[in-house]
């Protein structure tokens, strides 16, 4: 059952260059497995979810309802339930962030998977990850002239002119504070610190002399 979504996750972000690719899926994975077990969560949920979390995020797919239907479809092959089917798919639609304006999660395991997904994106990997998208989109390191937005629509989130480190301000540095689990705060506790050091790192170089 693993086996055939991991192929058909594998086919889709194999080639990715914005930092969603087949190895932030494995690390993602790895976390959710980890911090389930610590919750005492549905393991075997927790790893479909996280095999799929990214599947139907519309910067990763660029026909939503298409994937949709090929995900169902490879769900209903698999022995699960109507029931699982169907919080698997309400649950990878709505476990982005979306500029801050992400729907609460009611299911646990997606909650762990988010968590996962989360923590990824914090540290030095999540700052990797960062500059990646950033050039994937030809957006630049850092532009004085684009304010930090504190407050977006979704649309805004996705489609207005940003930069990589005023991500850090609009998402990064506010992740710890939205995590669900004990387990994934206390990982997120150093990623956290590394970033606030980066950033301020790169602020210094950027102004001095």
């Amino acid at each position: 059952m693993i086996h055939k979504i991991e192929e058909y996750v594998q086919s889709i972000f194999n080639n990715d260059s914005t930092g969603h690719d087949w190895f932030h899926v494995q690390r993602v994975r790895r976390l959710a497995l980890h911090i389930g077990k610590e919750e005492q969560a549905n393991l075997l949920m927790v790893e479909i979810i996280a095999l799929l979390h990214d599947v139907l995020d519309d910067k990763m797919t660029h026909d939503k309802e298409k994937s949709r239907v090929e995900i169902e479809r490879l769900l209903a092959e698999l022995p699960l339930t109507r029931l699982h089917i169907d919080e698997i798919l309400r649950t990878i639609e709505n476990i982005g962030f979306k500029g801050g304006n992400g729907m609460d999660l009611d299911s646990f395991e997606g909650k762990v998977v988010q968590d996962a997904d989360r923590l990824d994106a914090l540290g030095a990997i999540g700052t990797a990850r960062t500059f990646m998208y950033s050039g994937a989109k030809g957006q630049s390191m850092f532009d004085p002239e684009i304010e930090v937005r504190s407050e977006m629509t979704y649309d805004q989130y996705r489609k207005e002119k940003s930069t990589a480190i005023n991500h850090f301000h609009e998402k990064l540095l506010l992740l710890k504070d939205t995590l669900h689990t004990d387990e994934a705060k206390k990982i997120a506790m150093e990623r956290h610190r590394f970033m606030e050091q980066f950033v301020n790192q790169f602020m210094k170089e950027w102004n001095e002399i």
